[in-house]
C-alpha cells in the first residue's frame, strides 16, 4: 500500500536573481511501513521537495500532485495543512539549532507541539517528553527538560528534534539528514530508534541523507535526485550496489570509506547546475564523463530488469574519473623537524549549574599536535571535543592548566598577540549557519579576514574570495547571496572558504564535512591534503565520522567525558584498540553494505549487460557482470 504519492511535481522559487527551478518533474511513490531513502549532492532539490510536501516553502509556486493516504496536500487550505504537520506527518530538521526556538527550553517545545494536537494535560505531556529524551539517549532527561537548545551540543539538539518529531507517532516521519551532526554511536541508537517507530507503530520514513553508508544499511529502496531531478530509484542493495546512472556510481567512487585510507578520493568534476537556468537535455551532461550527443536530449526514464528505474542514455560502462588536480598558484612549504605547534598541559573546565553540583567537561587533558599533521579528535557527542577545541584557539578560558601555541601561553597575551593569534589560527564551526551572520552578504562575510587584517580591498579582494569560492565547489555567482539562500553543506563551504582565506597555520575543523555530501566531502578533503602539503599547514580533525577520520589523519585522540581515553597512529588504533570504548565506536561504525553485500570499493560500479531494447522501457539482462 502506499502511503506518500507524488506525481509531476514542480517547485519553482522567485528570487532576485531569477526563478529558482528547485524541483522539476519529480515522481516517487513511498510504500507503507518502508524505508525510503534521498540522495544528492548539496542543491539538488532534496530538502526543497520534502518542505514542499509539508508546505513550508514561502512562496513557492507548486504544481503536481502530493497524496498522503490518498488525500491530496496540495491545494489544502493552511488549516487543514497544519492539522496534518506534526500529528500524521512530522519532520526532522537539518539544522537542529534553527529549528529550536533559542528563548524556550527544550522540554517546553516538545510539551507544546504534543498539547497543540492532543487533550492531554501539562504533566502527561512532560512525562512523554522526559520519556521520549531518554529514548534518544539524552543523559539525565529529567534534569535537561529544562536545559535551553546553546546548553547543548549539536549532536544532542539532533537528538531533542528527532524526540519532537516522534512524539505524536506520526504514520510518516520525513527526516532531513538526521544523523548528520552525530558520532558513530549515537548514529546507530538514533536509526536503531527510527526502526523500533517502524516496527512498534507501522511508521514510514522518508530520510534524506549523504551518507551512503548509512542509507545502504536502513533504507529499502534509495531515490536519486540531481540538478532539481529524480536521477534513479530502486531498491537499496541494487541502486548502491549495482547503480545504473553514472552519477550514481560518481558518488559513491566519492565515498571514504569506499576508498583506502591515505588515497585521494575520486569527486565527480564540476559542479552543479545553476537552477535559475538548468540546462537543456541531461541535466549531469556538463559533468558527465561519457556524455554523448544524444544527452542533449532530456533522456527517458526506463525500467531495468533488476527493478531500477533511471534517467540515462548511456548503455555501456561509464569511464572512470580523472584524478584530483591540484591548484596551480599554491606555493609550496618544506616541512622542517618535528614540533609541536599546540601543547595542553592537564587542562580543566568546569560550568557551574543553577541545580546539582557544577558540570565537569573537560578533565585533565594533556595533549601534543604536532606540526603538519592531521590530528583526529573523536568521542561522542557532549564529551567535551569541542570545547576542547575552543580553549586550544583561545575562544574559552579553561578553569586550569595551560595551552602552549608554537611554545608560548596562550593565556595573558595582549591585544596585538591576540591579533596574530587570530590570523594563525582558524577554526570551522560545526554549525555552519550559527556562525554565519544572516544579515550579511556571503562575499562579505568570506572577505572578512582579509578586511580586518587588512590585506585586500576592492576589487583585488572580490576577486580573492571568487577564488576561494571556487576552491572550495562554490559558484562567484553567488556572491551577493544571503547565508539562508544555501543549502547546508554550501554553507559550511562557506565557513571554509573564510578559514582558508589568510593560509593560517593551525587550523581546527570542528566537523567540517559532516553537512556535506560524498562528492563536494571528496573535493573538500582532497583540498584540505593539498594545502596542508603545500602549504605546511596542521590540522586538528574533529569528526563523528570514523572512516573520513581514518582516511585523512595522521594520529587519532579518542576522548570519552571529558578525558583523553586513548592515543595513537590512526592504523593502530583501528586495527589494535585498546578500551572497551573506543572499540564500541569502532563496532557502531562498521563498513557500509548494500543488502548484505559490500559496497564497489575501485573502478567502475556499473552495471554492464545486454540491453533488451523496447520501445518504452529498455531492459538491462538482470545477470550482469560488474567491472570492479
Amino acid at each position: 500500500m502506499t502511503i506518500l504519492d507524488v506525481r509531476n511535481l514542480v517547485v519553482d522559487i522567485p528570487s532576485g536573481d531569477g526563478t529558482i527551478h528547485a524541483v522539476r518533474d519529480v515522481s516517487f511513490q513511498v510504500r507503507e511501513g518502508e524505508f525510503f531513502g534521498v540522495v544528492g549532492e548539496s542543491g539538488s532539490g532534496k530538502s526543497v521537495m520534502v518542505q514542499s510536501i509539508m508546505g513550508l516553502v514561502p512562496r513557492a509556486r507548486i504544481s503536481g500532485s502530493v497524496k498522503f493516504r490518498d488525500r491530496e496536500l496540495l491545494g489544502i487550505s493552511p488549516a487543514e495543512l497544519r492539522g496534518v504537520r506534526g500529528r500524521h506527518i512530522s519532520m526532522i530538521f537539518q539544522d537542529p539549532l534553527s529549528s529550536l526556538h533559542p528563548q524556550y527550553t527544550v522540554g517546553w517545545q516538545i510539551v507544546e507541539q504534543i498539547r497543540a494536537h492532543e487533550p492531554v494535560s501539562h504533566a502527561a505531556a512532560k512525562a512523554r517528553a522526559i520519556e521520549l529524551l531518554k529514548k534518544v539517549q539524552i543523559p539525565d532527561a529529567a534534569s535537561r527538560f529544562d536545559a535551553y537548545p546553546h546548553q547543548f551540543s549539536g549532536g544532542m539538539r539532533q537528538r531533542v528534534m528527532i524526540a519532537m518529531a516522534l512524539s505524536l507517532g506520526p504514520g510518516l516521519i520525513i527526516a532531513d539528514e538526521p544523523t548528520t551532526a552525530l558520532d558513530s554511536t549515537v548514529q546507530a541508537q538514533i536509526l536503531d530508534l527510527l526502526g523500533e517507530m517502524r516496527k512498534e507503530f507501522g511508521a514510514t520514513v522518508l530520510m534524506i541523507s549523504h551518507d551512503l553508508g548509512v542509507l545502504s544499511r536502513v533504507a529499502d529502496r534509495v531515490m536519486v535526485m540531481y540538478g532539481g531531478q529524480m536521477m534513479e530509484v530502486g531498491a537499496s542493495q541494487e541502486v548502491l550496489g549495482a547503480p545504473a546512472h553514472p552519477y550514481t556510481a560518481g558518488l559513491l567512487r566519492s565515498s571514504s570509506f569506499n576508498r583506502e585510507p591515505g588515497t585521494p578520493l575520486i569527486s565527480i568534476g564540476g559542479r552543479p547546475p545553476s537552477l535559475l537556468s538548468p540546462p537543456a537535455g541531461c541535466v549531469f551532461r556538463e559533468r558527465c564523463p561519457d556524455a554523448m550527443d544524444i544527452c542533449g536530449t532530456a533522456p527517458p526514464m526506463r525500467l531495468y530488469s533488476n527493478g531500477i528505474e533511471a534517467a540515462c542514455w548511456l548503455e555501456h560502462e561509464p569511464s572512470e574519473p580523472a584524478a584530483p588536480t591540484v591548484p596551480s598558484d599554491v606555493r609550496t612549504v618544506e616541512s622542517g623537524p618535528e614540533s609541536h605547534i599546540v601543547q595542553t598541559e592537564n587542562l580543566k573546565l568546569a560550568f557551574s549549574q543553577r541545580r546539582g553540583p557544577e558540570r565537569v567537561v573537560l578533565d585533565g587533558i594533556t595533549l601534543d599536535v604536532r606540526r603538519g599533521e592531521t590530528l583526529g579528535l573523536v568521542g561522542e557527542s557532549g564529551c567535551g571535543k569541542t570545547t576542547l577545541a575552543r580553549a586550544i584557539a583561545g575562544l574559552i578560558e579553561p578553569t586550569s592548566g595551560t595551552v602552549h601555541f608554537d611554545g608560548s601561553p596562550v593565556s595573558g597575551l595582549s591585544r596585538a598577540g591576540w591579533r596574530e593569534m587570530r590570523r594563525r589560527v582558524q577554526v570551522v564551526f560545526q554549525d555552519p549557519f550559527g556562525s554565519l551572520n544572516p544579515k550579511r552578504r556571503v562575499g562579505s562575510i568570506i572577505g572578512d579576514p582579509f578586511r580586518i587584517h587588512g590585506i585586500a580591498s576592492g576589487a583585488e579582494r572580490r576577486a580573492r574570495v571568487g577564488e576561494l569560492m571556487e576552491l572550495v565547489g562554490l559558484s562567484p555567482e553567488h556572491y551577493n547571496r544571503f547565508p539562508s539562500q544555501f543549502s547546508g553543506g554550501q554553507r559550511q563551504r562557506i565557513g571554509i572558504a573564510r578559514a582558508l582565506a589568510l593560509n593560517p597555520e593551525l587550523v581546527i575543523l570542528d566537523e567540517p564535512v559532516s553537512a556535506l555530501d560524498v562528492s563536494i566531502q571528496a573535493q573538500v578533503l582532497n583540498l584540505l591534503d593539498e594545502l596542508q602539503r603545500t602549504l605546511g599547514l596542521t590540522y586538528l580533525f574533529i569528526s563523528h565520522d570514523l572512516a573520513v577520520v581514518r582516511h585523512v589523519c595522521d594520529r587519532i585522540a579518542v576522548m570519552e567525558n571529558g578525558r583523553i581515553i586513548e592515543l595513537g597512529d590512526s592504523d593502530d588504533i583501528y586495527q589494535n584498540p585498546s578500551q572497551p570504548f573506543t572499540k564500541r565506536l569502532l563496532a557502531a561504525a562498521s563498513p557500509g553494505t548494500a543488502g548484505g553485500r559490500p559496497l564497489r570499493q575501485h573502478g567502475s560500479v556499473f552495471p554492464v549487460g545486454p540491453l533488451v531494447a523496447r520501445p518504452e522501457e529498455p531492459v538491462r539482462d538482470s545477470g550482469m557482470k560488474v567491472t570492479r
